[in-house]
């Protein structure tokens, strides 16, 4: 277990230094067919592979991970944009709220015919995260003697106990920084980060990951060193168990019918996917209601411009340092420019730089049209061929990376598959850690 949580650390840091910001979705999980394709995939891409030496230098692990993680987000964001069971490309319905700024809304249906109906809400109260804030100390000096201590903290129902050495010479500065890197990185559910006030002392902030009351005592977490196995007092001496704000439930009420969510995204009859991001102020509401087929077919259409924009953009970050990466931009706009011309006519343009632009109001024209639905035929065919090119991307990163050949495989041989490729991608970020 400790190797495996040790590897998830490496991981974590590339992921969040260097990946894209977008987080996990409903479309990051699969059937057992869907990954079964996947292992297949994987199959016959490593049977004829060569055999080859990566670049195993920061640079290169930077531009795999995050390379790998811009494909899965481009991938995600064009299956969102079918209906539930992935047919009918740009068919999915999209959603309209009266108050982004209150709430904002998705449509987590399929591409059934007829539309919901609208609903009307209230948001009274948001969910809140714990927040524990520790004593003011003066950051130079330390009130405790030099010796090895613990203390104990229950989150997500799992306790955990962290030890540390305070030695001579440390100072409250230097111990609380220590604390602060020890808690975030052991990924238990909570944030722990310094702050001085006015006078300049410094305390510890605890804040969970997690929103909404938990459990019988309503805290998302439990800081004590009553029954730690080294010394105690570290608790009451840095004040880790001060609550100073308590997790609070989200209130809000449907079509007039009041409900609680202990978090602040919600899902209402499995069709709206909902995100409070403020309160409603007395007397008011917030409609939320699914736009028309033209409306939800721009959004569509917006969406995954944005998502190929994206990709791109990022790939192109490393034309510098990843001569490879020239590669796939040119590959992503020699996909592109097989459509220009059929896409162009409906508002879809191509920039000199490989970034897409959109007219939104020729897009709608067209799709007010008799025969809309076979016009933006290409459209759908130009987003499954992106999604083609994102699947591969995300099978194999390195194949942009740069590397030498050591040995073709016998063309004429019965090859055998072999796990060597993923293996390497893996491999290039934990080899000089383990």
């Amino acid at each position: 277990m400790a190797d495996i949580a040790a590897l998830n650390t490496v991981y974590n840091h590339y992921m969040t230094a260097y990946a894209s910001s977008g987080s996990n979705s409903k479309y990051d999980a699969h059937k057992k067919s869907e990954l079964k394709g996947v292992v297949n995939s994987i199959a016959k891409l490593n049977k004829d592979a060569p055999v080859f030496l990566i670049d195993n230098s920061p640079e290169t692990k930077e531009f795999a991970v995050s390379l790998k993680e811009s494909a899965r987000s481009l991938k995600n964001t064009i299956t969102s944009l079918s209906g539930e069971n992935g047919d009918g490309m740009l068919s999915k319905k999209t959603v309209s709220s009266s108050n982004e700024d209150i709430v904002s809304a998705s449509y987590s249906g399929g591409s059934e015919a007829e539309s919901p109906p609208p609903i009307e809400l209230t948001v009274d109260q948001l969910a809140s995260r714990q927040l524990n804030r520790g004593r003011g100390l003066p950051p130079d000096e330390m009130g405790l003697p030099p010796d090895t201590y613990s203390f104990d903290i229950r989150s997500r129902d799992i306790d955990y106990e962290f030890q540390f050495n305070i030695n001579e010479g440390d100072t409250n500065r230097t111990i609380e920084e220590k604390l602060a890197r020890l808690i975030t990185r052991s990924n238990i559910g909570i944030h722990a980060e310094t702050t001085e006030d006015q006078t300049g002392n410094i305390s510890l902030l605890l804040s969970s990951d997690d929103t909404g009351v938990k459990g019988d005592s309503g805290l998302q977490f439990i800081v004590s060193d009553d029954k730690t196995s080294k010394t105690r007092g570290a608790v009451k001496y840095f004040g880790l168990d001060s609550v100073d704000e308590f997790p609070s439930n989200a209130l809000y009420t449907i079509n007039g019918e009041a409900r609680s969510s202990s978090s602040n995204e919600v899902t209402i009859g499995k069709v709206y996917d909902l995100t409070f991001r403020g309160t409603t102020e007395s007397g008011q509401t917030v409609s939320v209601g699914v736009k028309t087929d033209v409306e939800s077919l721009t959004d569509n259409i917006s969406h995954l411009i944005s998502g190929y924009n994206a990709f791109l953009q990022n790939a192109s970050k490393y034309l510098d340092s990843q001569p490879q990466s020239k590669a796939l931009v040119r590959e992503m706009t020699g996909l592109s420019n097989g459509f220009n011309n059929d896409l162009e006519a409906l508002g879809v343009n191509f920039n000199e730089d490989g970034q897409i632009s959109l007219d939104k109001n020729l897009i709608q024209q067209t799709a007010e049209e008799d025969d809309s639905l076979t016009r933006f035929d290409n459209v759908k065919k130009f987003a499954n061929n992106i999604l083609d090119k994102a699947n591969s991307v995300s099978l194999d990163p390195l194949q942009y990376t740069n590397k030498k050949i050591v040995a073709y495989k016998n063309p004429n041989a019965n090859n055998y598959s072999s796990p060597y490729i993923t293996s390497n991608y893996s491999g290039l970020m934990f080899s000089s850690y383990c």
